[in-house]
């Protein structure tokens, strides 16, 4: 989803390596990463696959590549080597395994024939040659077929074959078209970095090939199959997603597929994804939680086929309500809540083999943790443990049972991958190793707030997989700190802080102050290549973030407080955590101070430069300006309106009230405006406005415009500019020549 995990690695070097000395992080260092994808365990629990993205930054691409570890522990390697492949996917028997590959054109499902023994592939084959491609697949429990989804056009569904063509026929002839225009008579035309042309992501089934004969090839059962559509109509099945689990899943029998999808008339105001079940063979799909107005999600069967297990939010339009687990008994209809007690978002899940535990993560404090919560019949309540601590993510449990894999990250380092051994409840969990982490840091300003979980040995897994370990060692990484203040409605709030390499405490530092996006997307004890707080104290800065009022970790009513409050408290926590810094770092030079942000955090950053002067220079990144134009031109409309209460038109003053342009005359603070022409979410004319503003106010401001990024600056180069022109915007205003 969302997310990247890691944690302080546990390295072996060489004599000769620890002789060397540690150089400061560098964008170069960063590109030279490995980015490690999911864990997915093979059915006889020998094996690990997951994929590895490589960086060319000379380049300019991302490509990846299918990998595997002994899960017993051992060295990792590239398993395909001549070919880009991601998303691996075994098949029941553990005789070959399904990825996805871009090696014939454009995304297509290929299996692998696999010998255990050795652990190595005998045979790779093309199972899809689809026109409108294929991704996302999946292979039947039954081993009988494969699951993707392919964006195909809805006047094409019928039968098989001719939708086939229909759709071949429809795509080749828009790609030739000389007339480019877009004709539309609803919303959601565009979303996220692409205008819609008419097609929707359904999902198909396809028969699987069987084992490899003699010769190495796959052999299909009988003629060359047709993908049969389960999900046809106008709708997205599955919806748009930004990643995280998957919003589909066979049943144990491989006879039904539950899914999400939206149905609604007005997408582009709802959140109302429901849950639908359909045959596997195809027929009328069935809408299992159509009495909840609100978002459900993520389905996944319990190993034993009785339930349904789903993630559930229960507010309509609002896209950062709790996100419960929520249960589905198939036999009886009967739906309950599992996490009722826990006040934070569930992410990720995993069943647990015996269909009596369910694995989850969960934002804590600037920590992910791995809970289980167990459904043993006959108890009132559900019963919780925290199984790890850390930043985790990517789970899934070995079909013994014996083992859980997730991925982990930190501040010093990206993914890898870890496990640990599955004991009876009430038991520890894993291999006990104090490394850090919330249990560490978060009580040495706030003994109050230490969770109760820490107070007794920290549990953080087995690291299996090292493939950054080399180039770690020989960077200079700085730890993450925790500290608490008193914030914004008697609140206590969290921060964090990481020093620059070779710190000394006597010297004063000039100060990053950071301020993350969503706004319900915390930060913490994790890993990022879009904004590395590593990164931006290498050049010799103390980098701050806070998790103001908004954040998730911290109760659901501490993220609703954001809610038509924008420039509020969270406003007031920033303000409040900077001063609570200043005064206990006696390092930090006051007098040398820029903030920075993206998406909410840009519009902070915005809202900044009209209500203080403290900052010594700003960089807004894809901020919202003119609350109203923002409004008008961005795709999902539920956001704005649930943030502003309504739209501008019925709640004129909401808006009026938290737009920093209407701020405009208190202007004084040099400013970076970095902003991307594909960025639907905040429209480039909120940039386009913010620095014309500045301009036009004689303020010292510039303007990094990228006519071929989104929300996001993904490409390597355009990364790298990025960050020199950050980087070098904030040298320019905190480091004069006579200092």
């Amino acid at each position: 989803m969302r997310r990247f995990f890691a944690i302080v690695l546990v390295c072996f070097f060489s004599v000769a390596a620890l002789g060397q000395a540690k150089h400061p992080f560098t964008f170069e260092d960063m590109m030279k990463l490995k980015r490690v994808g999911e864990p997915v365990p093979s059915p006889d629990g020998k094996w690990v696959l997951f994929s590895v993205v490589d960086v060319n930054l000379e380049a300019n691409t991302k490509t990846p590549h299918i990998w595997i570890v002994p899960l017993a522990g051992g060295q990792e390697r590239i398993l395909i080597s001549d070919q880009d492949g991601t998303r691996p996917r075994w098949a029941p028997d553990g005789k070959r395994f399904a990825f996805i590959s871009n090696k014939a054109g454009g995304s297509q499902v290929w299996v692998a024939g696999f010998d255990s023994t050795v652990g190595k592939v005998t045979n790779i084959d093309p199972l899809t040659h689809f026109a409108t491609e294929a991704d996302g697949e999946l292979w039947s429990p039954d081993g009988k077929n494969v699951l993707f989804t392919s964006p195909v056009y809805p006047e094409c569904d019928g039968d098989s074959l001719k939708a086939r063509d229909c759709n071949e026929k429809k795509l080749v002839a828009s790609e030739k078209s000389k007339v480019k225009a877009l004709i539309t008579d609803r919303l959601f035309y565009r979303h996220w970095n692409a205008y819609t042309d008419g097609r929707r992501s359904h999902i198909f089934v396809i028969a699987a090939p069987e084992a490899p004969t003699a010769s190495g090839v796959n052999r299909l059962q009988g003629p060359t199959p047709i993908p049969l559509d389960l999900t046809p109509g106008d709708y997205d099945a599955p919806p748009f997603s930004l990643g995280g689990q998957d919003n589909y899943a066979f049943s144990p029998d491989g006879q039904e597929i539950a899914y999400a999808s939206n149905h609604d008339k007005v997408e582009a105001t709802s959140t109302n994804n429901d849950v639908w079940l359909v045959p596997v063979n195809g027929g009328p799909a069935r809408n299992i939680t159509a009495d909840n107005p609100a978002s459900d999600s993520t389905p996944l069967y319990s190993p034993d086929g009785k339930y349904i297990a789903y993630r559930a939010q229960q507010r309509p339009g609002y896209e950062s309500d709790r996100f419960r687990l929520m249960l589905y008994d198939r036999k009886t209809g009967e739906k309950k809540g599992l996490t009722e007690k826990n006040d934070r978002w569930v992410s990720t899940f995993s069943w647990g083999h015996d269909s009596q535990f369910i694995y989850f993560v969960s934002e804590d404090r600037g920590e992910s943790p791995i809970y289980r919560v167990w459904m043993q019949p006959g108890l009132p309540m559900p019963l919780f443990q925290v199984v790890v601590r850390g930043y985790n993510d990517d789970l899934s449990v070995t079909n013994d049972g014996t083992t859980l894999l997730f991925t982990r990250m930190g501040i010093g380092a990206p993914n890898e991958i870890f496990s640990g051994s599955l004991l009876p409840l009430g038991e520890g969990v894993m291999p006990m190793q104090k490394l850090g982490g919330n249990c560490r840091d978060t009580t040495a300003a706030d003994p109050a707030a230490k969770p109760p979980e820490c107070l007794g040995p920290n549990n953080y897994g087995t690291q299996l997989t090292h493939t950054n370990s080399p180039l770690l060692s020989q960077v200079a990484m700085s730890p993450l700190e925790s500290f608490w203040f008193d914030g914004a409605n008697g609140d206590k709030v969290q921060g964090f802080l990481v020093k620059p390499p070779n710190f000394d405490p006597n010297k004063k530092y000039p100060l990053k102050f950071i301020i993350h996006g969503g706004p319900q997307v915390p930060m913490g004890d994790q890993w990022s290549y879009r904004w590395n707080h590593e990164l931006f104290a290498a050049g010799g800065y103390v980098v701050i973030f806070i998790n103001f009022h908004g954040s998730p970790g911290y109760g659901q009513k501490f993220i609703d407080a954001i809610n038509g409050d924008w420039g509020g408290a969270p406003f007031e926590d920033l303000m409040k955590g900077l001063d609570y810094a200043e005064k206990t770092y006696s390092f930090i030079d006051k007098d040398r101070e820029c903030a920075l942000g993206a998406s909410y955090g840009g519009y902070m950053i915005n809202w900044i430069l009209g209500h203080t002067s403290r900052f010594k220079c700003l960089v807004s990144h894809d901020g919202m300006f003119n609350t109203t134009s923002a409004w008008g031109t961005t795709e999902e409309l539920w956001f704005n309106e649930w943030e502003f209460k309504g739209a501008p038109y019925t709640n004129r003053e909401m808006y009026d009230k938290w737009s920093p342009h209407l701020s405009a005359t208190n202007f004084k603070t040099p400013t970076l405006v970095v902003h991307g022409q594909l960025d639907y979410r905040l429209d480039v004319s909120e940039g386009f406005q913010l620095f014309t503003t500045l301009q036009r106010q004689g303020i010292p401001s510039k303007m990094l415009y990228f006519p071929d990024e989104g929300h996001w600056v993904l490409k390597p180069q355009n990364s790298q500019l990025w960050y020199k022109t950050v980087n070098d915007w904030v040298d320019q205003w905190l480091r004069p020549s006579s200092r």
